[in-house]
């Protein structure tokens, strides 16, 4: 008798403990600020996109390294441009102690995205991981209306609806966009479903001008979604040579990271751009080209140019850069 008592005490245990899921994390909002389970997070992140030499697609075969890297820079937030279907890679990121901004696009030929609706499936599948800290729809959409029939408004429509429908499916982690740069007043009004508002920011070395302006247009949390600079010089200027230049891209993140830590009690973080070189983005993957292009780029220090491919805070081989160890001090 003693025995089955036993059996089911175990059993009404597992019954509780699986009914109070107290294994999953509580993503929260309150006062503007972001909260794990009820405690200030503050986002020191990295935009992770690992695409492998003479590759055009992401791939994970390094992410042991990639994460051990990470810890040691101090790195508590990946953000991500497109899901991660992969239970163990999310649960390698879990042990790590590091999470994850999922970002869903808009058209992704019917996987994960917003178009078709498949995006709520992975939402579902993996809302319980402890990984997840935010869902993210977008990166930078509004400087491409040709993408939606000439009209942006057709995205912020399409984007609030997909972010209402996330609420509808998963009450327990917020809902962000990446914007290009800030946003106006009615569309941030028009997209009420939107918990939380990363911008990607590129004005030259000093950020601090964003923390006030959006401070005046809205009361909802905030985060640096892109910033920062690249490694190759296409011109001498402010004391920096033409060339491949690391003391360039050190000096910006060190002096835009000092402005984000300066503005916590306005914005919740960043996410640096970006973690390693990508030799896939102009030109010849097998190589490392210099060029490249992006929208509303003049603000890059210190040259104006955005070269794509140099970006990294550690090269696509994973030697550090010297701005590795301006994050790594930032983030301690």
């Amino acid at each position: 008798m003693k025995f089955y008592k036993i059996i089911l005490l175990v059993v009404v245990g597992v019954f509780i403990s699986c009914g109070s899921r107290t294994d999953i994390n509580e993503v929260s909002i309150s006062n503007k600020k972001l909260l794990v389970n009820n405690k200030q997070y503050l986002i020191k992140g990295i935009c992770y996109h690992p695409v492998s030499k003479g590759k055009v697609k992401r791939s994970f075969e390094k992410i042991d390294e990639d994460l051990a890297l990470m810890k040691e820079a101090n790195i508590n937030t990946i953000r991500v441009y497109e899901p991660i279907d992969n239970e163990d890679i999310l649960d390698k990121i879990n042990s790590a102690g590091i999470k994850v901004i999922i970002g869903f696009g808009y058209d992704q030929d019917g996987v994960f995205d917003i178009k078709s609706g498949t995006f709520i499936d992975y939402v579902n599948k993996y809302k319980h991981h402890k990984a997840i800290l935010l869902w993210e729809l977008g990166n930078e959409y509004n400087y491409h209306p040709e993408w939606f029939k000439g009209d942006i408004n057709n995205w912020y429509l399409a984007m609030d609806k997909a972010a209402q429908l996330i609420h509808n499916n998963d009450s327990n982690h917020p809902v962000s966009t990446a914007h290009g740069e800030l946003p106006s007043d009615l569309v941030i009004k028009s997209c009420p479903n939107i918990d939380v508002w990363g911008m990607n920011v590129y004005r030259w070395d000093n950020p601090t001008t964003i923390f006030s302006e959006w401070e005046n247009i809205s009361s909802k949390p905030m985060y640096l979604s892109e910033a920062g600079g690249d490694s190759y010089m296409t011109i001498t200027k402010e004391g920096f040579n033409k060339g491949n230049n690391e003391k360039a891209q050190a000096a910006a993140n060190r002096s835009i990271l000092k402005a984000v830590f300066k503005n916590t009690e306005i914005g919740i973080g960043v996410t640096m751009f970006s973690f390693t070189d990508g030799w896939w983005k102009t030109g010849n993957p097998s190589l490392q080209d210099v060029g490249g292009w992006a929208p509303n780029s003049s603000g890059i220090p210190y040259d104006g140019s955005p070269n794509e491919e140099y970006w990294g805070i550690v090269d696509i081989d994973r030697n550090k850069k010297l701005t590795f160890d301006v994050l790594k001090q930032a983030f301690k």
